[in-house]
């Protein structure tokens, strides 16, 4: 068996396309802009990639930047106030803070202080709850994205028996609860669980979140199954360069699986277009405007 390579980059362009349309009917009928506060604290290397490369989605979306770059020294009181602002000022339907922060400021007091109706990464604890409970709210855009990947593959993902490979707050937590909330049959596998390759071989849907390269091979996979791989990972290539890789040993499971996500151009893309999706869902409920059909 060789599997159909799911192409996040096609699928986050034509969600990417929804969006940008969208916004700009948002603005010709109801005269209504949409905009996003990006805040980056400090010269984090890889974070002011993300950044940027956020920046230019959200520019060509349509949707109005409003970054806001701040020195590795900026106290967290500082930090605070600026939220604080960012929450009052109607212009701004979208914040997100980018990971991590300095050490001086606690990253938990700062997703907890955005305003949950402008929480585009779907952190706040009020948005977790939310969605926890099945409830609408701004989901975090990583778990979204392999949740959109699950579904161009699978028309329903009703009945599925579907294993998630790490529990982090920011994709295992949450991507699990959106698939009960597709009532998929759900297990969270993590570092402790007994004979992971084993639980692995049962999914119908694989999600790998957990940070180690190349950790899910081959024989963890049930023929057929799809797999979704969230992890990036730099490991050391030929010449001395480097190279990235996923969670999944990625020619092995192509050999297996049904459908298998790349690294790079998977869920990566896909986290970007989600993230303009909440901005434009934000802009909607702020209006009590009906969520855009997309």
């Amino acid at each position: 068996m060789t599997a159909r390579i799911i192409d996040g980059k096609a699928i986050a362009a034509d969600l990417r396309g929804k969006v940008t349309d969208a916004v700009h009917r948002l603005l010709r009928d109801r005269g209504i802009a949409t905009g996003i506060a990006v805040v980056l604290v400090g010269q984090n290397p890889a974070s002011k990639i993300y950044v940027h490369n956020k920046s230019n989605a959200v520019t060509a979306a349509g949707i109005r930047p409003f970054d806001q770059h701040l020195p590795a020294s900026t106290s967290e009181a500082e930090l605070l106030d600026l939220i604080a602002r960012l929450n009052a000022d109607e212009k701004v339907n979208g914040i997100l803070v980018q990971l991590p922060l300095p050490p001086q400021i606690d990253p938990q007091k700062i997703i907890a202080a955005i305003d949950p109706a402008k929480d585009v990464d779907g952190f706040h604890p009020l948005n977790a709850g939310r969605l926890a409970r099945g409830l609408p709210g701004l989901a975090p855009c990583t778990p979204l994205g392999c949740l959109l990947l699950a579904k161009s593959v699978h028309a329903s993902l009703a009945g599925l028996e579907a294993v998630v490979v790490g529990r982090s707050n920011i994709v295992g937590k949450p991507a699990a609860k959106m698939l009960l909330a597709e009532n998929a049959t759900v297990t969270i596998a993590h570092s402790k669980t007994q004979d992971l390759p084993a639980v692995c071989r049962r999914a119908d849907l694989l999600i790998a979140a957990i940070g180690k390269p190349e950790f899910v091979r081959g024989d963890w996979i049930k023929p057929g199954a799809t797999v979704i791989d969230v992890g990036i990972n730099r490991i050391a290539g030929g010449g001395g360069k480097s190279r990235i890789v996923g969670d999944v040993a990625f020619a092995e499971a192509a050999a297996v699986a049904g459908a298998l996500t790349p690294v790079p151009g998977g869920v990566g893309p896909m986290t970007v277009a989600c993230l303009l999706l909440n901005t434009l869902r934000a802009a909607c409920a702020q209006n009590d405007l009906p969520p855009p059909s997309i």
